[in-house]
């Protein structure tokens, strides 16, 4: 790793209507570097990757790279010239394109002013095979893994020439051995002295891959250091201001009547066309007061199972019952008519409007009890609702009135669970609660879910974190290729038996499991 500086920032400030987000930050990146850049959502990372991509300007300050100040004025397509390619968290695919289109889409080689095809498919393949990348160039992007396009980012990040890639939580919808892989090609990045900017809550995988780090609270510059020299209990620290406490279910021993009550969903072919796992004869149920765990690899089918419940996703046979009442759920509607709601693993896809007001995210699904004079909303009861759940859940936001897409992933987190607790649920499904938040704004999560609970509620919590399953609750249901391996109280649970469960089925055995389940 170099000790000269490829890009430098200096004395950055960047404002937003009543909101500071960037207040003079600096950061020094050298080639061949992984810098983490670190700090709680709301501390101004966001901003700042948007500035180096081009897609914002700075208010104030410079951007020196190799030497060379960059232009207010350049254009993200300006700056991925001049070598800086940022990866967002949301890939910037055109799914229904191939691998080799998306990479080379806008500098596709012509041959007498038409694409010359095959060789885009050969240039493909050796970029592919020059980062031992195992894809083929003309497979359709909507048909890959979210692994697989994370790959085929950095596949077109390299068809550039990048020498500096800025990764946005580059492994928050990963399993572990494709974290491996990820990391693999970082490490093989690095060494052809590619600067990369990895922007992760994942303190521990920070410790692994990044040489050094930089950290920002509420806009502004902490410090700079040695990865090799500081401990993951310092870094948050650092990045908080102060200890955060891990918080652990306290499981009773005493539990509730069964309010939820799932059996025999079995489907057989994805929806709508996709390529979702399907779903043998699987059955769960879950109790008042109780929060149950879904843990599995990527493709194991928690998430599909959840849809199901709520209504999402239709399913070839099986029942649902609620407080020992048959339901019908054609639909979501029909799920929130129930009582069920689910907090959506893709935030920003699947949960949010993201040009819509905090205001209308939050209070939307409530309108109908919100109403005066049958057609009209109670604009005060709706202000109300919103200041009650904005003093619970510690949302930050300058007004109810802004675009949610302008919170940090955790506010906009809190914003999709207080949608959910204004419905006073019977269920509440929430999966991967925590996936690219802080970890003071986790644990803000984690008690908002054992406050639902001690209420009564049955909470269903998916989670690629095995810690996270572990820590918050009562029993872990896991998962493999759409069937149900075991049900494990969380006091006996241990990684590598939950492991075990995940990735070989043992356990499986039926009558064990049924009478766990169903008991």
């Amino acid at each position: 790793m170099s000790t000269t500086s490829l890009l430098q920032v200096r004395s950055i400030r960047k404002s937003f209507p009543g909101v500071k987000a960037l207040d003079g930050v600096h950061l020094d990146v050298a080639p061949g570097e992984v810098h983490a850049l670190l700090g709680e959502n709301g501390a101004g990372k966001s901003t700042l990757l948007k500035i180096l991509s081009g897609a914002q300007s700075a208010d104030e300050g410079t951007l020196l790279f190799d030497g060379e100040p960059l232009s207010p004025n350049d254009t993200p397509i300006q700056r991925r010239e001049r070598g800086i390619v940022t990866i967002y968290q949301e890939f910037n695919l055109l799914p229904a394109l191939t691998v080799a289109e998306n990479m080379y889409i806008g500098r596709e080689p012509l041959r007498h002013g038409l694409i010359h095809w095959s060789e885009m498919y050969v240039r493909a393949q050796e970029v592919l095979s020059d980062l031992k990348i195992d894809l083929d160039p003309r497979a359709q992007v909507r048909m890959l893994s979210v692994a697989k396009q994370q790959m085929v980012e950095i596949a077109k990040a390299m068809t550039v020439q990048a020498r500096l890639i800025v990764m946005d939580e580059p492994t928050a919808a990963l399993s572990g051995r494709e974290v491996s892989q990820l990391l693999d090609i970082i490490r093989d990045l690095r060494a052809r002295g590619i600067a990369i900017i990895y922007v992760s809550h994942k303190l521990t995988e920070v410790k692994t891959i990044c040489d050094r780090y930089t950290v920002f609270r509420d806009g502004r510059y902490v410090t700079t250091g040695s990865i090799a020299d500081v401990s993951v209990n310092e870094l948050v620290r650092q990045m908080v201001g102060s200890d955060v406490e891990t918080l652990k279910r306290q499981s009773s021993d005493v539990l509730g009547e069964v309010v939820l009550e799932v059996q025999g969903v079995t489907r057989q072919n994805g929806v709508n066309g996709t390529s979702s796992t399907s779903l043998l004869n699987m059955s769960v149920n879950v109790h008042a007061g109780e929060i149950v765990g879904f843990a599995g690899l990527v493709g194991a089918g928690r998430t599909e199972m959840a849809r199901v419940i709520f209504g999402a996703d239709p399913c070839d046979s099986g029942t649902v019952r609620l407080l020992n009442h048959l339901v019908t759920l054609r639909s979501p509607r029909d799920g929130i008519d129930a009582g069920i709601v689910l907090v959506p693993e893709d935030r920003k896809q699947q949960g949010c409007f993201l040009t819509h007001s905090i205001r209308q995210n939050m209070t939307l699904p409530s309108l109908g009890r919100l109403r005066k004079m049958l057609w009209f909303v109670d604009e005060a009861a709706e202000t109300r609702l919103i200041e009650e759940y904005r003093s619970k859940l510690s949302i930050k936001m300058a007004s109810d009135k802004v675009s949610i897409g302008t919170l940090s992933g955790g506010n906009q987190q809190k914003v999709l669970l207080a949608r959910c607790m204004a419905l006073n649920p019977k269920v509440l499904i929430v999966d991967e609660p925590t996936r690219g938040i802080d970890v003071g704004a986790k644990a803000e999560v984690h008690q908002v879910l054992f406050d639902m609970a001690a209420q009564g509620v049955a909470v269903i919590v998916i989670s690629s974190e095995l810690p996270e399953v572990m820590a918050v609750s009562d029993r872990i249901v896991t998962f493999k290729s759409g069937v149900i391996t075991g049900s494990t109280p969380s006091s006996e649970a241990t990684e590598e038996q939950l492991m075990r469960l995940m990735a070989l089925g043992e356990g499986s055995t039926p009558e064990p499991l049924r009478h766990a389940l169903v008991t």
